[in-house]
């Protein structure tokens, strides 16, 4: 090894060295809460992120950190917070819902009675975008056509798949079904590798804007017999509409179906704890709304109500009983 590579080498290790040295301070003398979000292009990174924003500018105060890495999605963080992964993480109200009563894609580690919602966030939307050069002007069309469904783990792959239920279709109905992350996806699409993209999200979305502003693309109506079908069985869907004028040339507004984003955490968290995020948030939330567009319309009122399908988590309801809002 040459004199400069090993100095080099040298003084890494002692940088790593004294790195590790910190952490481990900071490690004991502060607790550390962990967010699973979803891909770095989603509003789920931006809320886990602005999350900590809030609870970390309190951390001398509250002894309590908070970090919110990309994860792969509401699913991933379901199982994230199962297994211990992630202390919180944040997912779809359909998702939450799921995973309480056991249901697909939850069904082989059954039902997961101690998730609790600590309160909900952006409304989302299940979104198609497709380039208008592939000629797909309503859901149906489709089928026969390059199509990314979305990782396994992602909330888009999840509700298309049980909209494929409804529709009878399965992955051999697509010329290809790829399964690329969020943030894959928009230069597949521009590049011409697929013809339409998926996405459960909150509006605007970086992705879309990128995706629309680099290829002539079209947003994507979800809607007929099929879809209306879906909505009457299953409560967690809603309808919603994409409105018009988020992206380029797409003025008008977009039928499609939707729900909420959660902030999600097993009963077994601390309540102290609970409270101190919880807490962080709600004092700050005039400024967490101007962190996203997709967080504007947030109230407290809808946020501590709307999209739960789980109980509370004591430590939420001990905080929103002292504002008088329960």
């Amino acid at each position: 090894m040459k004199k400069g590579s090993t100095l080099a080498w040298a003084l890494s290790a002692a940088l790593t060295g004294l790195s590790m040295s910190a952490v481990s301070t900071t490690a004991n003398a502060a607790e550390y809460v962990t967010i699973g979000t979803g891909g770095q292009t989603g509003v789920y990174y931006v809320a886990g992120q602005s999350i900590c924003r809030f609870v970390n500018r309190d951390a001398k105060e509250t002894g309590i950190r908070c970090n919110a890495p990309a994860s792969g999605g509401g699913v991933a963080n379901v199982n994230g917070i199962r297994s211990g992964e992630f202390n919180m993480g944040i997912m779809q109200s359909d998702h939450q819902y799921k995973a309480m009563k056991g249901l697909a894609p939850f069904d082989k580690e059954g039902e997961m009675e101690d998730l609790r919602a600590v309160f909900s966030l952006q409304s989302e939307v299940f979104t198609v975008l497709a380039r208008a050069d592939a000629n797909i002007n309503e859901f149906d069309d489709l089928k026969g056509k390059r199509v990314n469904i979305g990782n396994p783990g992602s909330g888009q792959r999840d509700t298309l798949e049980e909209i494929m239920v409804v529709k009878d279709w399965n992955k051999k109905d697509f010329a290809l079904a790829a399964e690329l992350k969020p943030a894959e996806q928009a230069s597949a699409l521009s590049d011409n590798n697929i013809d339409a993209m998926t996405y459960f999200v909150g509006h605007p979305n970086g992705a879309i804007q990128e995706a629309t502003t680099t290829v002539d693309a079209v947003l994507v109506p979800v809607a007929g017999d099929a879809i209306d079908k879906l909505l009457a069985e299953k409560p967690y869907f809603t309808k919603a509409t994409i409105p018009g004028g988020l992206y380029k040339n797409n003025d008008q507004p977009v039928e499609s179906i939707g729900g909420k984003a959660v902030l999600s955490v097993s009963a077994n968290m601390d309540a102290d704890t609970v409270y101190v995020v919880v807490k962080s948030v709600f004092e700050n939330l005039d400024r967490f709304k101007k962190l996203h567009p997709a967080f504007k319309e947030l109230t407290a009122e809808d946020m501590i109500e709307v999209g739960l399908s789980a109980p509370l988590h004591e430590g939420a309801e001990r905080y929103y009983k002292e504002q008088g809002w329960l």
